[in-house]
């Protein structure tokens, strides 16, 4: 299971076996199932999460209306978390649910900063994946605020085809934010 982590970081970096083995003593495997919680919202978030097998949501529930916000779907090979309460070690303002059982190997904010501050090259590599994560969130504002319906699932296909496929339409439409029946269209 470490052999993804490592292929994972040397798409940025390569790194000695001597380099790899003190990553990853620093990161734990867990296992979650579908439904499962691995982050709840109101809750402290011990982990950040890189996913090596399944599927997740992170989502905000508005507390008034219970209405559900999907902000990110992650799927293998990618990091997920509520990011501002794990570095700030705060309370989660989001829930990071599984729609698939999920494998993750998990790393403490400690195991973090250990990493960065023993090997400046991990440092490299996570300014790197955090610049990339930024750069999609921005897209993906500016595509809410000025696409269509339309031209947003399209974007989606051409970028993640597996993850939707992967993705219940009831989900896709939400994360679009589209209504449902949306999707069913012809030219949806």
């Amino acid at each position: 299971m470490h052999i993804k982590l490592r292929e994972h970081i040397e798409k940025i970096m390569p790194l000695t076996d001597d380099e790899f083995a003190f990553v990853a003593k620093h990161f734990i495997y867990k296992k979650f199932k579908k439904h499962q919680f691995m982050v709840q919202q109101g809750e402290p978030v011990p982990y950040n999460y890189f996913l090596l097998s399944g599927l997740t949501k992170l989502v905000y529930t508005d507390p008034d209306t219970d209405k559900e916000y999907i902000l990110a779907f992650a799927m293998e090979d990618w990091w997920d978390n509520d990011f501002q309460a794990y570095y700030t070690k705060t309370r989660a303002s989001f829930s990071m649910v599984c729609l698939e059982d999920t494998q993750v190997l998990c790393l403490s904010l400690d195991d973090f900063n250990a990493l960065r501050t023993g090997m400046p090259k991990i440092e490299h590599f996570f300014l790197e994946k955090v610049m990339w994560g930024f750069l999609a969130a921005q897209r993906r504002i500016l595509s809410l605020m000025t696409s269509s319906a339309q031209e947003r699932y399209e974007q989606l296909l051409a970028q993640h085809p597996s993850l939707a496929q992967r993705l219940p339409k009831t989900q896709l439409a939400a994360y679009l934010g589209v209504a449902r029946e949306t999707l069913s269209r012809p030219n949806v």
